[in-house]
């Protein structure tokens, strides 16, 4: 009994081996579970699915649209900055947009 508990491969190697072994099986049971619950909050409605399979818009239909466009009287407009009131500096764009 003595020769067993002085043996390194008993005292290090079997309990380092259960807890590697152990574990795996263990995180494979969590990671299962965040598995499923991931699959329970993914599905959709089927009215919603409906929809959108219904919906015919694609990027070449949209591209169509786009593609006759002029661009030549766009002018880029900057958003308010956080210490600004945003309604304030959308009046002064609109009125610099209108001259």
């Amino acid at each position: 009994m003595r020769a067993l508990r002085k043996n390194k491969t008993l005292q290090y190697g079997i309990p380092m081996m259960v807890l590697i072994i152990g574990g795996s099986f263990g995180l494979r049971e969590f990671a299962q579970i965040r598995y499923d619950a991931h699959k329970l909050h993914s599905k959709v409605d089927p009215a919603l699915e409906e929809r959108i399979r219904n919906n015919k818009v694609t990027l070449e239909s949209e591209y169509e649209k786009m593609k006759n466009d002029t661009y030549e009287d766009w002018k880029n407009i900057r958003g308010p900055r956080p210490w600004e009131d945003s309604k304030s500096v959308q009046e002064q764009q609109r009125e610099k947009q209108q001259t």
